[in-house]
């Protein structure tokens, strides 16, 4: 497809989701026909990577931490970046990705080219933009386009079993780009994926059920939220706090969740920080052994199930 057609597709698209629109939460199902429904129960994660943009390698202490992405059931991708490749499970073929935003340690159109990813989801506050980039990749590599999706906020797309709903994320990129956290739902299990982000925005939190003001809620059962800033009152003076979180951000969310009932964890499971940056952390074995419960810190190789 051609550019005219393709941004012809994609506004006819976008129409009609605005039409179909009632309310907040309320934009059409997107269906991915094409995806094979799984029966296993549970929800596996796989941290691709866990850090910030400031990774560039290892670290003075010969740790080192690969730019934030997950794997959700060996499938489908949250963001991805060359330096995650070498932790995709060998053999490991995704159908699809979803895009946070454009920050260049969370979007790489070459590095999706050349894993053969053929579906990208992503917000359509940047779609044009990711159309020439991933238009330019393709020249330089001789690669195909994937077939790009535009989301809007409280989109819901099926993949399969899995049901992935587009909310607002509080990050700053540009005056024109909505960055996005998303909802990750398979079965009962319902998770959320909060990277980049400075909190939960309000608006969703009411999306995905979880804000305390509305009755009745739909409770969460699994939170992975990046924690960019450090640990202790240090991190909350941070200048990123308009656009990152920190471990006491994450930790007063999970505590307020938990107390109100609308974050549900089954026995032994952990709330997991990721996007951690190299300046403002400290090793892993500390985060470790300092982190409050149930909060732990994800490293590069976890594998993880969610269950209810």
């Amino acid at each position: 497809m051609d550019r005219r057609n393709f941004l012809r597709t994609v506004g006819a698209a976008t129409a009609a989701a605005a039409v179909a629109e009632t309310g907040l939460g309320a934009s059409p199902v997107k269906k991915d026909k094409k995806t094979e429904v799984k029966k296993e129960t549970g929800l596996k994660v796989r941290f691709l990577g866990t850090g910030a943009a400031d990774w560039k390698g290892p670290d003075e202490r010969g740790e080192h931490r690969r730019l934030s992405s997950v794997l959700l059931d060996d499938r489908i991708l949250i963001d991805f970046t060359p330096t995650d490749a070498d932790m995709l499970p060998e053999g490991c073929k995704p159908e699809c990705i979803f895009y946070t935003h454009s920050h260049g340690d969370h979007y790489n159109p070459e590095a999706l080219l050349k894993l053969g990813v053929p579906k990208a989801h992503l917000g359509k506050t940047w779609i044009n933009r990711a159309w020439k980039n991933f238009s330019d990749a393709s020249a330089k590599t001789g690669l195909p386009v994937p077939e790009i999706v535009p989301l809007s906020i409280g989109e819901t797309t099926v993949c399969g079993d899995i049901c992935i709903t587009a909310l607002p994320a509080n990050h700053a990129i540009d005056d024109t780009e909505q960055a996005l956290i998303y909802l990750i739902e398979k079965g009962p299990v319902r998770v959320i994926y909060a990277t980049d982000t400075g909190g939960i925005m309000g608006v969703a939190a009411r999306i995905a059920g979880i804000d305390p003001h509305r009755r009745p809620g739909n409770p969460i059962h699994g939170l992975i939220m990046e924690a960019t800033m450090g640990m202790g009152d240090k991190g909350d003076e941070d200048f990123r706090l308009f656009t990152h979180s920190s471990v006491n951000t994450v930790h007063r969310t999970v505590k307020m969740l938990l107390a109100r009932k609308r974050l549900l964890l089954g026995e032994g499971q952990s709330v997991y920080l990721t996007h951690m940056a190299r300046t403002l952390h400290p090793t892993q074995a500390e985060l470790d052994a300092t982190l409050p419960s149930p909060l732990k810190a994800a490293y590069d190789g976890l594998e993880v199930v969610f269950n209810v």
